[in-house]
């Protein structure tokens, strides 16, 4: 399953985080098959916008805001 763009979910952890996913990255071999999925996802951090580039799916599904 594909998250789309705009997917909100919240991190794991002692202090959790409100994210948005803004992009999504993937990775083909030279056949042209799919090999990795990642996410670019956005929080607030003491009135700074954050980027994370690697945001794995499982991070996604477990934090997922319904």
């Amino acid at each position: 399953m594909e998250y789309p763009i705009g997917t909100e979910y919240m991190t794991r952890g002692k202090s959790p985080k409100r994210c948005k996913v803004i992009d999504i990255h993937k990775t083909y071999n030279s056949k042209g098959e799919l090999v990795k999925t990642y996410y670019v996802a956005t929080h607030e951090f003491m009135g700074q916008i954050v980027t994370d580039h690697q945001v794995p799916m499982a991070s996604i599904a477990m934090g997922l805001i319904k």
